[in-house]
């Protein structure tokens, strides 16, 4: 009997757990016993590993195989395993020396050919590793990069399987550690705010919830996909940790190209997109949706009453705790989503103004579909059509200065805190923490006695009085910002004429 154990990974979410991979060949009837994966997976992984050991020209051991995983039931993949499974039968079986698989972590897929192909997760699996003081991964070609980005991992990269079997006869494995190459420099903008003309009340409101992380509303006839699609470029760089966040979310949904690093991602998903599509979920295992992928970024809902209720009323939980949670066959799968959402909606159904032949209740209706959201929404403006000739605004570069400005100064009051913006922070700490002016809290306190906002919405407003003190500097907001965040809170904002 010869017994050989290496380690592999799985992903739950965007959280990598360890997994022990157990190898025992024994005399009797030859057979393949694969324990501890679920019963889809066992199958399919049992044919692929043993076709691309045979065409990779080894030995198949002509014994009774018993492979074991653990803990059992974790594992969510039915490919990335592949690897570590083949590499432990093979130990097992006397191609590789075992202690030279003990501790390092295998990730990768094998084709019927024995190429290792790329896997989803691998950051988060990596990283799973490094905690556990497994330094030495060895992954798909594809995927050295995103591993790489792991600090003190030795990564390497492998392509066949007969080639990373040499290796590791060979004991020169480290000799193939995969240098990660320098991240680039994110560069300017490639929209700029400088391209919409007017609409002045939209651009001050665009620039508030850039520096608070407050969710808008655009209302109207206007550019307000112009306006939308400028906003990532207004935001600040994302620091060391949302920059990991944002890179694990994506290299569990497979999308990695889709982001740069360092900048705040935007997704605007179609009003057809069905729950999944926008809160994750499919066949097998879950995947992160559009508002998880948009972590630390902006969600654009444009035609924002055209997307479904199910939807529009699956938004609000998320706006609140900042997570997916996806439940099913036993287990929950939690994604983050921490977004800022810019919603855009014309005064009416019709998709010609000018040929509009809707009556007040069919208008009333079509925006009414927006009600479970707008108690979250803490910005709205009214948005014009650009005048002509155009007149340039201010560019992106100078806004966005502004803006970073104002996050380091809330950054400054809220070290020490979980909390990143003003947007995030709970009613009990504004009340007793960080307070404002009495002269701003009294205002706000004779709307909610005047039946114009509830609780909560004083919170939501106080939160954005707050982004307009750190905009203007100052050390905490006065009378003058109450009011005017009670002026965006309604879309009455006075700035139109500025």
């Amino acid at each position: 009997m010869v017994y050989a154990a290496t380690r592999s990974a799985a992903v739950v979410g965007i959280t990598g757990h360890l997994l022990d991979i157990e190898a025992d060949i024994a005399p009797g009837l030859p057979g393949f016993q694969l324990i501890g994966l679920p019963e889809p997976s066992i199958w399919p992984t049992r044919d692929r590993v043993r076709a691309a050991i045979l065409n990779s020209r080894l030995n198949w051991p002509d014994c009774r195989i018993t492979v074991n995983v653990r803990p059992e039931g974790m594992y969510p993949y039915g490919a990335a395993l592949d690897l570590a499974v083949a590499v432990s039968i093979l130990a097992a079986a006397g191609h590789i020396p075992a202690e030279r698989i003990a501790h390092v972590l295998f990730l990768g897929e094998l084709g019927l050919d024995g190429r290792i192909r790329p896997v989803r997760g691998v950051l988060p699996a990596v990283a799973a590793a490094a905690r556990a003081g497994v330094e030495t991964v060895v992954v798909p070609s594809d995927c050295a990069a995103e591993a790489a980005q792991t600090p003190r991992a030795t990564v390497i990269p492998a392509e066949r399987l007969a080639d990373l079997v040499d290796w590791l006869r060979d004991g020169t494995l480290r000799d193939h550690a995969y240098l990660a190459p320098v991240p680039p420099v994110p560069g300017a903008p490639a929209l700029d705010l400088a391209d919409v003309a007017g609409n002045h009340a939209a651009r001050h409101a665009l620039e508030v919830c850039a520096a608070g992380g407050h969710h808008l509303l655009l209302l109207g006839e206007g550019p307000a996909t112009m306006l939308a699609e400028r906003l990532q470029g207004i935001l600040p760089p994302l620091d060391l940790q949302a920059a990991r966040e944002v890179t694990e979310v994506h290299s569990v949904a497979g999308l990695l190209d889709q982001i740069t690093p360092g900048v705040p991602p935007m997704y605007a998903p179609h009003h057809t997109s069905t729950p999944a599509a926008m809160f994750g979920g499919g066949t097998g295992t879950p995947r992160p949706g559009a508002i998880s992928l948009a972590h630390r970024g902006v969600l654009y809902l444009d035609d924002a009453p055209e997307f479904s209720r199910q939807v529009l009323d699956g938004l609000r939980g998320p706006m609140e705790t900042s997570e997916v949670i996806i439940a099913g066959r036993g287990r929950a799968v939690r994604f983050p989503a921490r977004f800022m959402l810019a919603m855009a909606a014309r005064d009416c159904p019709c998709p010609v103004r000018r040929a509009c032949g809707c009556t007040p209740l069919i208008r009333r209706r079509y925006l009414d579909r927006l009600v479970p959201l707008l108690d979250r929404v803490t910005v709205r403006a009214r948005l014009q059509p650009m005048p002509w000739p155009a007149v340039p605004g201010e560019p992106s570069a100078v806004v966005a200065a502004r803006v970073r400005a104002a996050r380091e100064r809330a950054t400054a009051r809220l070290a020490g805190t979980p909390w990143r913006t003003n947007a995030e922070v709970p009613a009990l700490d504004l009340r007793t923490t960080f307070r404002a002016e009495l002269e701003a809290i009294d205002l706000l306190r004779s709307r909610v006695d005047a039946g114009a906002l509830t609780p909560a919405t004083f919170t939501r407003v106080l939160r954005l009085a707050w982004t307009l003190a750190d905009l203007r500097g100052a050390g905490r907001p006065a009378a003058t910002d109450a009011a005017t965040a009670l002026d965006l809170w309604s879309g009455e904002s006075g700035h139109e004429d500025r």
